[in-house]
């Protein structure tokens, strides 16, 4: 009897398949609850707040009430949503038009796509610096110029007025993000199949026809992704006008992004200032919404699935 002794194999207690799953993620989700959820938590805790250095009582919606009938805050808006629409408008035109030469089979090509990274990659501050000077009417390059061709009588400040110091805000922001664009949408036109140029171009089509017809539809959704991308990122774009203007002069460079940073940190109105980041989200949401459902609809249009 005891030669039949039979000894039982150990048993493995595994996890089930779905808390396996959870263990993988368990780092992520940790780490986007710590880095996101919480601080967007209690910016929303702070909204209903009157918070300040040494205070702090809940009072409510009334820093949303105050936010909705204030008229400057509606300029802010309307100002924030003009700076990001010309920039990124500016920014896509100037960027299908670089990586269409750049993407031409043209002598030197792999240098000038080494040429057109400096501005995006250069630190933004330093490149903001940079334009300071560009921009400053007594020894700026741009006023000099414009003074040896005639079309200045004297000097001229690019910042000192309104005007011009806004769309002087925008051709620093252009200048910065083109690059990124361009890039984003050379690689796009690179996968692009050469049968079908060669298709068209057999059937006698010109350049301009296969470039409205074959380039900009094959790289509609990478051009509609970019233009997504490149809003949202000017939207919040924050160095370029605190560096330049600080959002002067008399608030004419002043967009949502800028009024908070002034109305939380130095006002010291913590409350007010999350209201308005509240606002921003909320914005920049519906925004990104619209955006995703024209993309799905341009996906599935030319087949991206």
């Amino acid at each position: 009897m005891s030669d039949q002794r039979q000894t039982a194999a150990p048993v493995r207690r595994t996890l089930p398949e779905a808390w396996f799953a959870w263990l993988l993620v368990a780092p992520a989700v940790i780490f986007i609850g710590v880095i996101v959820a919480w601080p967007l938590a209690e910016t929303v805790r702070l909204s209903f707040t009157d918070a300040k250095l040494n205070s702090e009582s809940f009072v409510g919606l009334e820093n949303y009430a105050d936010l909705l009938g204030s008229g400057k805050f509606y300029d802010t808006v309307v100002r924030t949503f003009y700076w990001m629409f010309l920039s990124v408008g500016l920014k896509l035109v100037l960027g299908l038009i670089g990586a269409s030469l750049l993407n031409a089979a043209v002598p030197g090509r792999a240098l000038f796509r080494v040429l057109v990274m400096p501005p995006w990659v250069i630190p933004i501050a330093i490149g903001c610096f940079g334009w300071l000077w560009l921009y400053n009417g007594h020894f700026g390059l741009i006023s000099g110029m414009l003074q040896r061709f005639g079309l200045l009588d004297g000097p001229f400040e690019f910042l000192a007025y309104k005007t011009s110091a806004f769309y002087s805000a925008i051709v620093t922001d252009v200048w910065i993000g083109t690059p990124m664009v361009t890039l984003f949408l050379l690689a796009a036109m690179q996968g692009v199949s050469r049968d079908l140029y060669e298709a068209a171009w057999v059937d006698g089509a010109g350049r301009w026809y296969r470039f409205r017809r074959i380039t900009i539809p094959q790289i509609m959704p990478v051009l509609v992704s970019m233009a997504l991308l490149s809003a949202i990122w000017t939207f919040n774009s924050f160095e370029i006008i605190w560096i330049l203007t600080e959002g002067g002069p008399r608030g004419a460079t002043t967009t949502l992004i800028v009024d908070t940073y002034k109305t939380a940190f130095s006002n010291y109105k913590f409350g007010e200032g999350a209201a308005r980041a509240v606002v921003i989200v909320v914005l920049l949401s519906l925004f990104s919404l619209i955006y995703l459902f024209f993309l799905n609809k341009v996906n599935r249009k030319y087949g991206v699935k």
